[in-house]
């Protein structure tokens, strides 16, 4: 990756056009950004101005436009200048959608989905989370292997997989952090849980970097550096600050809960506090403040698995901020469509539900050789699971709502089990049946084995 080339000076460029500078401002309309997108000067150069405009006076204008609705934060880069954060027209009706959009969603979830169904989905999110916020800095095992091992509670057998063990019980743990104020202990505490038993030094878990332990940002391909974080000597200091930012929730003049956590994310990534483990442990806490701000959707959203898709993008936005005078806008442009594409990964989640707990018996006609294989029985058994996810089901229930004797009931219940379409529990000498989570992608793989001959259960 190059570095951004950085912008050109704007008071040189004042100097040069002050009357130009100013027509260009009144034509454009104290706009801060580009057609919605928040370009910076290496992309900008290349664009086509507007007419009879150069490219600087152009990037002028929009500079100007930005400090006018500026504000600095008390979070400071090297040099100490503070880190500055934009909130453009564009940034503010993200965040209204995200406000009203994404709480109305949630209720759809809550409403119109199965406790289950709900579950299972929340489950998914968190292993997605713990597999690709790992993925990003290193680990290498599969997403199967990494779904499996969690899923079924199995020691993890390398460092990669010990990585997202540990994410994992980071992204449980929050809702036990998210109760209490942020402090550098609780940091620690946050840094040794995801880094336990990863480091090549066990002793750096949990501290701050040294002196002697130089951390630096390199392209992996060309081992450029790509950026220098602040010495060690400052870290405790800097890390204080973070934590009271963190925690002044009612700080004037208001700063939106989400920009909050986003500029968490970002200065523990700027600052690098540890030899290893910053990349996730900046990733928690976004989660943690967002958490704290009563956005309780974001357990349902996986930013790391949005970001993994393209990772240079992420790193970009981090180098634009630090190449423009600190200004966060790059980075909470990137972050602001990770979370859009995530939370479009849920609805389209739960737009799927609802259509196949709406078409339960639709479902299994599209898989009619399969259905051939069920009796008339099991087949509205499974149409009511589709759309009941949480029902259980018993051998007496079943006997009697369709007037069969308990052995024709028992072997009814017992080949669905068999088939991997019920789940069995046995309390006692009880048996229990509930539909599994994915059942609808399990009857559609089913029904796409063609060499599934599978004669039809028996009706007495």
């Amino acid at each position: 990756m190059k570095l951004p080339l950085s912008p050109p000076s704007v008071d040189a460029i004042l100097g040069r056009n002050p009357s130009l500078l100013k027509d260009m401002g009144l034509r454009l309309g104290g706009e801060a950004d580009v057609n919605g997108r928040y370009e910076h000067w290496d992309h900008l150069r290349h664009l086509t101005p507007p007419a009879g405009y150069s490219s600087e006076t152009w990037w002028a204008a929009l500079k100007l436009a930005r400090s006018a609705r500026s504000r600095p934060l008390p979070l400071t880069d090297k040099a100490g200048r503070p880190m500055m954060v934009v909130l453009t027209d564009a940034f503010q009706r993200r965040l209204h959608f995200f406000d009203r959009g994404a709480s109305g969603s949630f209720a759809e979830l809550v409403e119109d989905t199965d406790r289950r169904t709900r579950d299972g989905y929340l489950a998914r999110s968190l292993i997605e989370e713990a597999m690709t916020s790992s993925q990003l800095e290193g680990a290498s095992t599969t997403a199967s292997v990494a779904k499996a091992m969690l899923r079924s509670n199995r020691s993890p057998r390398d460092k990669s997989e010990r990585m997202i063990v540990n994410n994992y019980r980071a992204t449980l743990a929050l809702d036990r952090w998210v109760e209490q104020p942020l402090t550098p202990e609780r940091i620690f505490e946050i840094h040794r849980l995801i880094t336990d038993g990863t480091l090549d030094d066990a002793d750096t878990a949990g501290r701050l970097r040294n002196d002697d332990e130089a951390v630096h940002v390199i392209d992996d391909s060309s081992q450029r550096v790509l950026h220098e974080p602040p010495p060690a000597r400052e870290l405790g200091d800097r890390l204080e600050r973070l934590c009271a930012f963190a925690n002044d929730e009612r700080a004037q003049p208001f700063l939106h809960p989400v920009i909050r956590a986003i500029a968490i994310h970002f200065q523990v990534g700027y600052d690098h506090p540890f030899v290893d483990g910053n990349g996730r442990t900046a990733r928690t806490l976004f989660y943690w403040s967002m958490l704290r701000s009563g956005y309780w959707l974001s357990r349902f959203l996986s930013i790391s698995s949005v970001i993994r898709r393209k990772p240079a993008d992420y790193k970009r936005a981090y180098l634009y901020a630090e190449s423009d005078a600190n200004d966060l806008g790059y980075f909470i442009e990137h972050q602001l469509e990770v979370m859009d594409r995530a939370f479009d990964g849920l609805r389209q989640y739960i737009h799927r539900k609802r259509a196949e707990r709406r078409d339960g018996a639709g479902l299994l006609r599209a898989n009619s050789r399969f259905g051939a294989s069920l009796n008339h029985r099991q087949r509205r058994l499974l149409e009511h699971a589709l759309k009941h996810g949480d029902h259980a089901y018993t051998i007496a229930e079943h006997q009697q709502r369709h007037a069969v004797t308990y052995q024709t009931a028992r072997t009814d219940l017992l080949d669905l089990a068999d088939r991997k379409l019920l789940e069995l529990r046995k309390e006692g000498r009880a048996f229990t049946f509930f539909a599994p989570l994915g059942l609808a992608a399990r009857i559609r793989e089913e029904g796409g084995r063609a060499d599934d001959q599978r004669p039809p259960a028996s009706d007495p």
